[in-house]
């Protein structure tokens, strides 16, 4: 045997890598909108295990697998008979290889609060249990799981309800037909309507982008193709039914939008995993168009992996956002500052019974009744007029859809309210368009200030666009502290950075590059070259937006000087833009 053929071998391994970029590029289409497919069963002796994933190469670790396995089943407590669908999310391992580009290429254009998990997956669950006499334990139980770094929560459930059924009765060789399907889809792109075939359906869905109007309804431009069937239009491939979620919680909307603002510990505990991910998803989605930088676990068990790290009482609770079923986290949250138990939803006459706010003492381990559980006190008042429109809208039968579009509207006109003045204040502190320069470093951002922030909300606070009323320099002020703040700010100062590099290439376009090397010294010319050069690689590696023809002249720019220079300086620098 050639000992460079061998496991661990230069060679061998290089096979081994071929063998897997084959794999990538085989499912690149796939793997755009998924990871894989799962199928998890009960097993006596092993409890929940993983029986098929689907493609076959994906690699999973077994930390991964692991915790597929468990959060893919409905705890015992939950009573789940029949059908059931929920979601899940959980931490990728470190070292996982994604597509980097694709991922950069999507992530530019989205809303930032549909961009793509780089540290964690998605779970879509479609868990069947039913009886059947023919298993040991009466009751045939399995999920179908599909795993995504996308929080496209409506399509994929959607996309369950066509599939499941049809693999519960055929199995293996149904799924194999349908991930094929899923990879001869077109990949997502912000902005795009697509056609997506799959199981002799149709399914019409328009990828949002951030350049939509919040609030708005984009213009949906049917993709060009001929088809034979009819699609199924998907009006939304991520947004809740908001009012179902919030239905016996509406009174106490304020008080959750700021709880989910200021990223507070908090632990949704429902009757069921479905129960619990929609309440948890629609917290973190109250806030949108910002995005929720804290964690949050639409399910979370005993069993998960960050379970230790999330109850231990050494240190204050973490800035999450967890569902749970199982009554034994009670006890183990009970130093949690908020807590939320709902039950299932009882109507009082035509209304659905709201919960109370609870002090936090009034938790009992096995009995605690539906409330709100804490001693937060809102900065703002409560919109009475919402609550009154909600429950009118209740008492003459309005479709749940038109109270979710009320439920949304509003809180993105809160959310609005309170990021306007952040924004416009960000956008004072970018320096002045014309003191960019060709000869010199761009100028700096200059820092925030919360003190001459603050400032400016007298005559250019909420109140101009929101009616509430209430402490909204509190409010600010903790949410200066808040990991929401942390991520908003840095992604803006991020943009903003990128937006003073693109204005710096594109003044160093306009200038007369020529006419200014012809009077330097050779070190001068090179130095320029050096620096245009790492300029250019870090707007290519940026995807910097840049007015058409400023990277094509650089480059011209930069081969037509060093063929001007001596030949052993061509050498060393090379004949193009690149080294």
């Amino acid at each position: 045997m050639d000992p460079f053929d061998g496991p661990g071998s230069p060679r061998h391994e290089e096979q081994e890598e071929a063998g897997c970029a084959e794999s990538r590029s085989r499912w690149a289409r796939f793997s755009s909108w998924l990871e894989c497919a799962c199928v998890v069963t009960f097993d006596l002796e092993l409890g929940q295990a993983i029986e098929l994933v689907y493609p076959q190469d994906v690699k999973l670790t077994e930390k991964e697998k692991t915790s597929i396995c468990y959060l893919s089943f409905p705890d015992s407590y939950s009573g789940c008979l029949g059908d059931t669908q929920f979601s899940f999310r959980f931490r990728q391992s470190v070292g996982r290889r994604t597509s980097r580009l694709r991922d950069d290429l999507y992530n530019r254009d989205a809303p930032v609060t549909l961009q793509r998990e780089t540290a964690h997956f998605f779970g879509y669950v479609y868990f069947r249990q039913v009886k059947d006499v023919s298993v040991k334990r009466g009751y045939f139980q399995k999920s179908l799981v599909l795993v995504s770094r996308l929080p496209y929560t409506h399509l994929f459930h959607s996309l369950m309800q066509t599939i499941a059924p049809e693999f519960f009765e055929k199995h293996e060789p149904c799924l194999e037909a349908v991930c094929n399907e899923i990879d001869q889809w077109p990949s997502p792109v912000p902005g795009q309507t697509l056609n997506l075939p799959v199981m002799g359906v149709i399914l019409q869905v328009r990828i949002p982008s951030k350049f939509d109007k919040p609030g708005g309804s984009p213009v949906r431009q049917t993709a060009k193709e001929n088809l034979l069937l009819a699609p199924t239009l998907l009006p939304t491939i991520h947004e809740l039914d908001l009012f179902k979620c919030f239905q016996s919680v509406l009174i106490h909307l304020q008080m959750l939008w700021e709880l989910a603002l200021l990223g507070e510990p908090l632990v949704i505990m429902a009757p069921s995993p479905t129960i619990s991910s929609e309440t948890v998803l629609a917290i973190i989605s109250s806030i949108s168009p910002l995005k929720f930088c804290c964690d949050f676990r639409p399910y979370f068990t005993i069993h998960d992996s960050e379970f230790r790290e999330y109850t231990t009482r050494t240190q204050a609770p973490p800035s999450v956002v967890l569902g749970v079923t199982n009554p034994f986290f009670i006890k183990t949250f009970q130093s949690w500052p908020h807590i939320v138990r709902l039950g299932e939803v009882k109507m009082a006459g035509d209304l659905p019974k709201q919960v109370k706010v609870k002090k936090l003492s009034k938790l009992k381990t096995l009995d605690t009744k539906p409330g709100i559980y804490t001693a937060y006190k809102t900065f703002l008042h409560k919109d009475k007029i919402l609550i009154k429109r909600l429950l009118k809208g209740i008492q003459r039968k309005r479709p749940s859809e038109v109270q979710s579009a009320i439920l949304r509207r509003h809180l993105l006109e809160l959310t609005q309210s309170f990021i306007i003045p952040l924004e416009r204040y960000m956008a004072s502190l970018m320096p002045l368009q014309r003191s960019v320069t060709p000869w010199k470093t761009p100028p700096q951002i200059r820092p925030f200030s919360q003190d001459e922030f603050l400032s400016t909300l007298d005559h250019a606070g909420p109140q101009l666009t929101s009616l509430l009323r209430g402490d909204w320099i509190g409010l600010y002020r903790k949410f200066f502290r808040s990991p929401n703040f942390d991520g908003w700010y840095r992604h803006r100062h991020r943009e903003m950075t990128q937006k003073l590099e693109s204005l710096h290439l594109e003044v160093i376009c306009d200038a007369d590059l020529l006419g200014w090397t012809k009077d330097k010294s050779e070190v001068e010319v090179v130095d320029l070259i050096l620096k245009l050069r790492e300029k250019l690689i870090k707007a290519r590696r940026q995807q910097l937006q840049l007015r058409d023809g400023v990277m094509d002249k650089l480059d011209s720019f930069i081969t037509s000087i060093i063929s001007s220079l001596p030949a052993d300086l061509q050498s060393v620098l090379g004949t193009g833009a690149s080294p």
